[in-house]
């Protein structure tokens, strides 16, 4: 028998582990309990609407309530419910695998599933130290990443994590590796200061941080470079002009493997398939998850070029690692119709054509004291908010708790708006809608953000 909305609530703080919460701040408030979605909307278990600015967290690319991919599962799951990858495969994972070797740059061919992003990147770091050891270099395990980047909770994915305070209650973590400086041009720091006025010459100076850092390391010990099209984490940070492309030189320089994790800006995102696309540059792994089913099962996989699968087609070789769940039937069945969707609705096409009117549409909140800068690209845009406009002063970690968390993050959900309030890094509002998404969606964010905002602003 279903719950009710007050048994829901106390079966939630009774027994539901949330993720990522502060469970505290539910002791005397309710949780929000979301109980249906459609299109760009979701509902909650009053019945009250919120645009789902955030896709979801990246994932819901085609939006809410698509009978198509509901039923590409349930027809899936009564025909095989479960085959793993071991060895054996199904049609489901053969047909996909192929197809999103097809959609990616270059040869990267070989398509490993897994059941999310975080594992995606936990097999891309096993395969780059196994790989390394098979063709006779097996110093080579140590991993760079960049600054504030976030690649996922699991032990080996948290310790390339670029965080510390998500990672410090955790360590020690996996050994081995360390951080360059990301593309955050808004916030350039000191040792860049001579290039703080050129982006070009900005993401030059950056990108040649990683060339520097394999050597303080060691060249014979490095074995990939982990970076994504746009970093999420700090609020969206885009590449500059010819940094992937100088990034790529160095790793071929130093017989590095260049990975781009792209859990969220693959499938559309940034209005193409994959980023890397977008930007012009092969890597030679790419990790991928969320959009890949709109959300609508569990899905990863990491991409990686034929050159890396080559060692292991010796015989009696065998890339030791797997998931139970990775490649599922079910999941592989609606990726297949996600994708179907994607062509035949032109996705891709809707977020090329809406891109530049979504930019100039949240620009319009820069006339907002609060508002300090604006970044990011496709449907992946970061706010960044500050105390003072002109000096770019930011918040204090107490002015953070009772602005961003007290009341910016509360009050754009009591308005409506459903996205995320973060100050991993500096305070950002980020908002990554489902792709959908065309301009009265653009005008209600901006409406709601304004409001709220505008009030912030007042409480400094």
């Amino acid at each position: 028998m279903a719950l009710d909305p007050a048994q829901l609530q106390q079966a939630a703080k009774d027994h539901l582990w949330m993720h990522f919460t502060r469970h505290g701040s539910y002791r005397d408030h309710d949780v929000p309990v979301i109980v249906r979605g459609e299109g760009a909307y979701i509902y909650d278990v009053h019945g009250k609407r919120y645009l789902d600015a955030l896709a979801g967290l990246f994932v819901s690319q085609l939006g809410h309530g698509r009978t198509d991919l509901a039923e590409a599962a349930a027809k899936q799951a009564q025909e095989l419910a479960f085959m793993p990858l071991w060895s054996y495969a199904h049609p489901n994972a053969i047909e996909l695998a192929a197809r999103v070797a097809s959609y990616a740059p270059g040869d990267l061919n070989r398509v490993f599933f897994t059941s999310g992003g975080g594992e995606a990147v936990e097999s891309a770091w096993k395969l780059a130290k196994n790989y390394f050891k098979l063709v006779g270099k097996p110093m080579k395990h140590k991993v760079l990443s960049r600054t504030i980047a976030y690649h996922g909770t699991t032990q080996g994915a948290l310790s390339i994590t670029g965080l510390p305070l998500l990672k410090q209650q955790f360590e020690p973590l996996v050994p081995s590796t360390f951080r360059v400086p990301n593309t955050n041009f808004y916030r350039a720091p000191q040792t860049a200061a001579h290039v703080a006025d050129d982006l070009e010459a900005f993401g030059r100076w950056a990108a040649d941080q990683v060339a520097v850092q394999i050597e303080n390391e060691g060249p014979d010990t490095v074995a990939a470079v982990f970076m994504e099209p746009v970093q999420n984490a700090g609020g969206c940070f885009p590449p500059p002009p010819g940094y992937f492309q100088r990034v790529r030189e160095i790793c071929d320089e130093y017989d590095v493997l260049m990975v781009s994790d792209e859990v969220i800006c693959a499938f559309g995102r940034l209005g193409h398939m994959f980023g890397a696309e977008r930007y012009g540059y092969e890597p030679d792994i790419i990790t991928c998850a969320k959009g890949i089913t709109s959300g609508y099962a569990p899905l990863g996989a990491m991409i990686a070029t034929d050159r890396l699968m080559e060692p292991f087609h010796a015989d009696g070789a065998m890339f030791a690692h797997g998931y139970t769940f990775g490649g599922h039937p079910v999941s592989t069945a609606v990726a297949l119709a996600n994708l179907d969707a994607f062509e035949n609705e032109k996705v891709l096409e809707n977020v090329r054509d809406n891109e530049g009117a979504f930019r100039a549409t949240l620009e319009r909140l820069k006339d907002l004291p609060i508002v300090g800068d604006v970044r990011g690209d496709g449907y992946f845009y970061g706010i960044e908010l500050v105390k003072d406009k002109a000096t770019k002063e930011t918040f204090t970690a107490e002015e953070c708790e009772r602005l961003l968390f007290g009341f910016v993050s509360k009050q754009l959900y009591a308005e409506g708006l459903y996205c995320r309030a973060d100050d991993r890094g500096d305070p950002v509002v980020q908002l990554a809608p489902p792709l959908i998404c065309t301009q009265e969606h653009f005008d209600e964010i901006e409406q709601i953000l304004r409001v709220v905002l505008d009030k912030a602003g007042t409480m400094i």
